[in-house]
C-alpha cells in the first residue's frame, strides 16, 4: 500500500529546507570557529542529541557489536565532509557550495559502479555526463587559483565541495556494503560519535585563540541539532515512508533553499550562469537516480 502523499509531503519539504539552512549556519559559525572546529562542534553536538534517543530505544548493543566500521563511516559521511565544506564557505557563497551539494548522488552511483559494479544503463549513464558537464560549467566561470579582490581563492574551496560530495559517494557504497541491514538510528548516532572522536584533537590544536561569539556558538547549536541530528531523523522517517529512492529527490530542494537563505540573510548575489549551471546539475541527477523513468511508469494508466 502507497504511502499517501498528503502523510510526508510536509516533512519532505521540511527535511530540504533544513538541510539547505545548514549551509548559511555552517557559513556563520566557521566565520569565527575555522573549519576543523566548527566540523567537531557540530558532530560532537549531533552525536550528544542523538544518543539520548538510541540508549533509549536499547539499540546501543548493535552500536558496539559494529563500532569500527560505523566509526569509520562517521569520518567519512560526516567528519571529513562537514569539515571540507566549512572551509569552502569561508570562501563561495552558500549558493554556489548547495548547488555543487547537487551533485552527490552522481558520485554515489559512480562509485556504487566502480566499487560494487552496479553499472548504469542507458539514460543513467546519459544523466552522470550531464551532471558532471554542469559540475564543470559551473567551476569554469566560479572557480581560479589565482586572488580576487578580497583575497579569496575560490578554486580550493570548489575542489573541497567535490571532494565532500566524493566522501558523501563513498560512504554510500561503504554503507551498502558493510552495514546493510543495521538500524538507521544506530548508524546515525554511531557515525556521529566517531566523527566527534576522529576531529576530537584537530579541533583542539585548532581551536580559535579569541572566544567565539553567541552568534557563532548558537550557530553550531542550531546545524548540530537542527540539521544534523533532527534532519537524521525527518530523513528516517522519509525512508521507512516512500523509500531510499524517494528520500533522495530531497537533493533537488537543498539548493532552493540555501540559494534563499544566502540571498535573504547573507545578502548574497546569484548570477544567471549559476542558475543555468544548477539547471544542467539537477537534470542530470534526476537523469543518474531514473527519475524521469519512475514518473514515466508512474504516469501510465494503471
Amino acid at each position: 500500500m502507497k504511502t499517501s502523499p498528503k502523510t510526508w509531503l510536509f516533512e519532505f519539504v521540511l527535511l530540504g529546507a533544513i538541510w539547505g539552512a545548514s549551509f548559511l549556519f555552517t557559513r556563520l559559525g566557521t566565520a569565527e570557529f575555522g573549519a576543523l572546529p566548527t566540523a567537531g562542534v557540530r558532530v560532537g553536538i549531533a552525536a550528544l542529541f542523538l544518543l539520548p534517543m538510541l540508549l533509549a530505544r536499547g539499540q546501543w548493543p548493535s552500536l558496539a557489536r559494529h563500532w569500527k566500521k560505523i566509526f569509520f563511516l562517521g569520518m567519512l559521511n560526516s567528519g571529513i565532509p562537514f569539515a571540507l565544506y566549512a572551509y569552502a564557505l569561508l570562501s563561495i557563497s552558500t549558493g554556489l557550495s548547495s548547488l555543487i551539494n547537487a551533485t552527490v548522488p552522481l558520485f554515489g552511483a559512480l562509485v556504487a559502479w566502480l566499487w560494487l559494479k552496479d553499472r548504469p544503463h542507458g539514460m543513467k549513464i546519459i544523466g552522470l555526463v550531464i551532471g558532471f558537464v554542469g559540475v564543470a560549467m559551473l567551476a569554469s566561470g566560479k572557480a581560479s587559483f589565482k586572488p580576487d579582490a578580497s583575497g579569496l581563492v575560490t578554486g580550493w574551496a570548489v575542489l573541497a565541495c567535490l571532494g565532500a560530495c566524493l566522501c558523501y559517494g563513498l560512504a554510500a557504497s561503504f554503507t551498502k556494503r558493510y552495514l546493510s541491514g543495521q538500524p538507521s538510528l544506530v548508524i546515525a548516532t554511531g557515525s556521529q560519535i566517531g566523527a566527534t572522536l576522529g576531529l576530537a584533537l584537530p579541533t583542539f590544536l585548532f581551536w580559535p585563540s579569541h572566544t567565539p561569539s553567541t552568534t557563532a556558538w548558537l550557530a553550531l547549536v542550531v546545524v548540530g541539532v537542527l540539521c544534523t541530528g533532527v534532519a537524521y531523523v525527518l530523513y528516517f522517517r522519509l525512508i521507512d515512508k516512500v523509500g531510499a529512492a524517494g528520500s533522495l529527490t530531497v537533493t533537488f530542494l537543498i539548493p532552493v533553499f540555501a540559494v534563499f537563505y544566502g540571498v535573504v540573510f547573507l545578502g548574497e548575489s546569484v548570477t544567471a550562469w549559476m542558475l543555468i549551471c544548477g539547471a544542467v546539475i539537477l537534470c542530470g541527477t534526476a537523469l543518474s537516480m531514473g527519475l524521469l523513468k519512475r514518473f514515466v511508469e508512474g504516469a501510465k494508466p494503471g
